[in-house]
């Protein structure tokens, strides 16, 4: 009789580890909180426009491309992929922006144009970045945090020194241009820590950002989310939807199932992709393995402040991707990371989808989803929702030289309440535990329960870390796990 596997969630590791653990032979069911599976990766259709609620970015397609290839099938079994050019746009003021394109010759031009010697700097950089990107996929990022032998290995030994210096002190001991230097640590965005925290081996970001190329799935990144409960579900996986688990139940030390509402589901094993802090707050505090005061103690990545809007006519001079580098770099990072508060001056990030894939929005208008990175646990309240939307949208407007607020067709929002509300996000994080020197690997939460037998993890809290590519790794991880339980 096949074992079975109860799963929490239905996010990005979620249904990575459904795929992989059905595949194996166990029956697998997932129970999902909201009306649709995909966790954060959700989507918003309104009055023809369509908009990606969470993940917007495609990046590293190499780990997708594994995922799909380890049950036999291609991306290109499920979806269409198109590369950017421009990859993205950053405005640093008015009629000042830097297109970064889908090839590194552009790329060493624009650094070039913009930085005398610049170009050869940054073939040197993106050597050692690619270096570290090989050696992180194949010898690290596919390793399951049980130890920090998983770290020793030839090729990483010799990059000690990279793991004890910082991405900020490797970019401007290189380059002193302020926009690229910028741009150089932008990625480490997606790692949710400040550049001067992030170990230089995640320079790695740097080769995903320039060597592999930002991509777009046609649709909307929904269609990963599409084409992975596809594949779950041919595998004999069932989505329960509208299931919020309210309990898991335990014989002595050992999970033996869940409860929803007043129905008890038993299983064989259970795996959380939901928030790992709130995971631990469904069982007795004496058999939780992390404590208020561990989870107080970490460096959170950003939550967000988000807003969807219809556009009722095309948007002038933005590409897919454009990021708003227009105020201090280190002023917002600092307001997120050492004094948590609303930034008086934000970065923010646009993405008009639409500008690449027509589906998105309906014709002669845009799609337009807006993003301010803030610290996790704020004040979250309409009031600042106004007042942020107004300060980023009168930028928008005038760094690109155009009038837009009398064509918004509609405006939503999304904040720390949503977060907590629509995920059970701790604090309203919209990215999870950054990735610095002593939250990495084997230093981060497990994803085996310490105290609970048949209890397991996955996502973005535990390894290999915060984004889409390190979700579906760490779906493959943890199924690895329990096969050998």
């Amino acid at each position: 009789m096949k074992k079975k596997i109860t799963i929490i969630g239905s996010g990005f590791s979620s249904l990575s580890a459904a795929c992989y653990l059905a595949k194996s032979g166990y029956q697998v069911n997932i129970y999902e909180k909201n009306s649709s599976p995909g966790g954060r990766a959700r989507q918003l259709e309104k009055d023809g426009f369509t908009f990606d609620i969470g993940p917007s970015w495609y990046w590293m397609p190499d780990v997708f491309e594994r995922f799909f290839n380890d049950f036999g099938k291609s991306v290109d079994d499920y979806y269409e992929l198109e590369r950017l050019d421009p990859g993205y746009q950053v405005y640093f003021g008015k009629n000042d922006s830097i297109y970064i394109g889908d090839h590194l010759e552009k790329i060493y031009n624009v650094f070039e144009g913009v930085e005398k010697g610049s170009a050869q700097k940054l073939k040197k950089f993106i050597r050692k970045a690619s270096d570290n990107y090989k050696i992180a996929m194949n010898d690290l990022v596919y390793r399951p945090g049980i130890s920090p032998l998983e770290l020793i290995t030839p090729e990483t030994i010799k990059k000690l020194g990279y793991f004890f210096s910082n991405i900020k002190k490797e970019v401007t001991n290189e380059f002193k241009n302020p926009k690229l230097i910028q741009i150089l640590q932008f990625p480490v965005l997606f790692l949710g820590a400040k550049p001067a925290d992030t170990p230089a081996f995640y320079n790695f970001m740097n080769f995903a950002d320039f060597g592999l190329g930002t991509w777009h799935p046609k649709n909307g990144m929904y269609s990963i989310v599409e084409a992975m409960v596809s594949l779950a579900k041919s595998l004999g996986v069932k989505i329960f939807l509208n299931s919020p688990v309210n309990k898991i139940l335990l014989e002595k030390n050992k999970a033996i199932g869940i409860k929803i509402k007043n129905e008890i589901i038993l299983s064989d094993i259970i795996l959380s992709g939901a928030d790992y802090h709130h995971t631990e707050t469904l069982i007795p505090a004496n058999f939780r393995a992390y404590s208020e005061a561990y989870w107080d103690k970490k460096v959170f990545a950003p939550s967000s402040l988000l807003f969807y809007i219809g556009i009722d006519k095309k948007v002038k001079n933005v590409s897919h991707h454009t990021l708003f580098f227009d105020v201090n770099f280190d002023s917002h990072a600092s307001a997120i990371y050492d004094n948590a508060k609303w930034p008086d001056e934000p970065l923010f990030y646009a993405n008009f989808p639409s500008i690449s894939d027509p589906n998105m929005a309906p014709e002669g208008k845009e799609t337009c989803f807006l993003l301010i990175p803030i610290a996790p646990g704020l004040e979250d309240s309409e009031s600042l929702r106004k007042k942020y939307f107004d300060i980023v949208f009168n930028r928008l407007e005038k760094l690109t030289g155009q009038q837009l607020r009398n064509d918004i067709l509609f405006k939503e929002s999304f904040c720390v309440n949503d977060f907590i509300s629509a995920y059970n996000s701790y604090k309203g994080n919209a990215y999870g535990m950054a990735n610095t020197l002593f939250q990495t690997a084997f230093l981060r939460p497990k994803l085996k329960s310490k105290k609970v037998k048949n209890l397991f993890f996955s996502g973005q809290l535990t390894v290999p870390g915060p984004g889409v590519p390190p979700a579906l790794i760490s779906g493959k991880l943890v199924a690895g796990l329990i096969e050998k339980n």
